[in-house]
């Protein structure tokens, strides 16, 4: 059985890191709202000489467009959650379960809220090599990519998975991350501060939402006698 309350040197780095993050992500966000001329020009910079190797690269497009389009979709990764809270909630995990889709919901809302609120424009070539749709800040896809990833990694260790198996995951977890972010700005559908200020976000909310779940099972579990969720 796994116990919900959170080591206090893991609780203050959690909560150092969600703090962290969401001042750069805040940071980064007005920087973009207010377009700082310097911040405007390294995202040019970096994007359009991306996007210069991109159009000479049919083949290399293709692949990035497979990895975008379906193994680091957003709803790729939001199926490999849903995979995890059906497991939960059958295994009598509810309370887990409801938080982890609660979590990767509220993600969601996030990003397209502020995607609705900044309306930044993407970026427009003469020869795109790939398309989107929705405003450019944050990148859905490099958030979602985080929030699924720390999710899965955050229950893999909670129901005590270890090493090689842990470590495998990741490696699998960061090279996701990586390349989505890599990935979406190579083909030219955003500036690389977009994918910065998703996975900025995505790692808050992951963070907070451990220390969430730490602090919410606990007091259920203290209300209950010992009742905290049944392990896989």
């Amino acid at each position: 059985m796994h116990s919900p309350s959170l080591p206090p040197r893991t609780r203050s780095f959690l909560l150092s890191t969600g703090i962290v993050c969401t001042f750069f992500s805040v940071v980064l966000l007005t920087l973009v709202a207010v377009r700082w001329s310097p911040l405007m020009a390294l995202d040019t910079s970096v994007a359009e000489a991306l996007h210069r190797s991109a159009v000479t690269e049919p083949g290399l497009v293709r692949v990035n467009r497979v990895l975008t389009d379906w193994v680091w979709d957003p709803w790729t990764m939001r199926i490999l959650i849903a995979v995890a809270v059906v497991a939960l909630w059958r295994h009598g995990a509810r309370l887990l379960a409801a938080w982890v889709a609660a979590v990767s919901a509220f993600a969601t809302l996030v990003q397209q809220g502020l995607k609705a609120a900044l309306g930044r424009e993407r970026p427009e070539w003469p020869d795109p090599v790939d398309s989107a749709h929705y405003a450019a800040f944050p990148s859905g896809h490099a958030m979602t990519a985080m929030v699924s990833c720390g999710l899965l990694l955050w229950l893999l260790r909670l129901y005590g998975s270890r090493s090689p198996w842990w470590w495998a995951a990741v490696a699998l977890a960061v090279v996701s991350v990586v390349g989505v972010a890599v990935t979406r700005v190579y083909l030219g559908v955003h500036w690389p501060t977009d994918v910065l200020g998703g996975l900025l976000l995505g790692a808050a909310v992951v963070a907070f939402a451990v220390v969430g779940y730490g602090a919410v099972a606990g007091y259920a579990a203290r209300r209950t006698a010992g009742g905290a969720d049944a392990p896989l």
